[in-house]
């Protein structure tokens, strides 16, 4: 019962740090701390141009970003806090490179998809040279020793790159920021990521993703924090980040 609940307390953690690839932070966000060796090492806009804010759905939206705040404080980040004084960064950062190298097919195959097969090709040498050098991908040797720097992309940029458009803004309950062309790709990433295919056992799996997204929130550095403290509307400045930043990963 025990091991249940700890599964679960940390399952709840998990989406809200791992989206940290494509959003802000959490509440909507997770961790800002991007995918060790990606070009998305800082969080910033590359296009200033003006973007289409749809958010139908704001009430029902500002009501779930309030709950993921609440679950956010009163349990992700002090779990996340403990789990920092008790592993060392070092070995947080290992833990990170290896399951960032289980996503590589996620890279991959959307790198090909979209015919950007000198990034597929890339990611596809990562991949060989981590799992191998990297011993296992704990660590990451392609960029350390050969500057081979990870592309990130996903199914929800494929689909971005094939016409499809965002669709409504959308906050989901602990995923975060999300919107309809998103949460499709985020259903299909999580079939290609080998996690799902290393831990056959359910519950194995889902420590896996738990741990990963603790471990990811932990080397976080209180990011979203400082959107509480900055911003007059913490909610708005998350949903506007979090659509141009989309906005531009499928352009870029």
């Amino acid at each position: 019962m025990v091991k249940k609940l700890l599964i679960l307390l940390l399952l709840i953690a998990c989406p809200l740090s791992g989206l940290g690839k494509d959003a802000i932070d959490p509440v909507g966000t997770g961790s800002t701390t991007a995918a060790p060796g990606s070009d998305d090492d800082l969080f910033m806009f590359d296009d200033m141009e003006e973007f289409i804010v749809s958010d139908p759905l704001e009430p029902i939206n500002r009501g779930i970003f309030w709950f993921n705040d609440k679950l956010y404080f009163y349990l992700m980040k002090p779990v996340a806090r403990g789990f920092r004084r008790v592993v060392p960064e070092p070995m947080r950062v290992s833990v990170q490179h290896f399951f960032s190298n289980l996503a590589s097919p996620v890279r991959i195959i959307n790198s090909g998809l979209q015919f950007r097969f000198r990034d597929a090709g890339n990611e596809l040498t990562r991949f060989a040279v981590n799992t191998t050098l990297g011993i296992g991908g704990f660590f990451d040797p392609s960029k350390e020793h050969f500057n081979i720097r990870m592309k990130d992309e996903d199914t929800g940029q494929t689909l971005g790159h094939y016409g499809l458009g965002p669709g409504f803004y959308l906050v989901l309950p602990v995923l975060g920021p999300s919107n309809l062309r998103d949460g499709i790709g985020l259903l299909a990433d999580s079939r290609l990521d080998l996690t799902y295919y290393a831990w056959e056992e359910n519950q194995d799996y889902i420590g896996a993703k738990a741990l990963n997204a603790i471990n990811e929130l932990s080397l976080d550095k209180d990011t979203y924090e400082g959107i509480k403290r900055d911003s007059l509307d913490p909610y708005l400045f998350v949903r506007d980040a979090y659509i141009q930043y989309r906005q531009n990963k499928v352009k870029n």
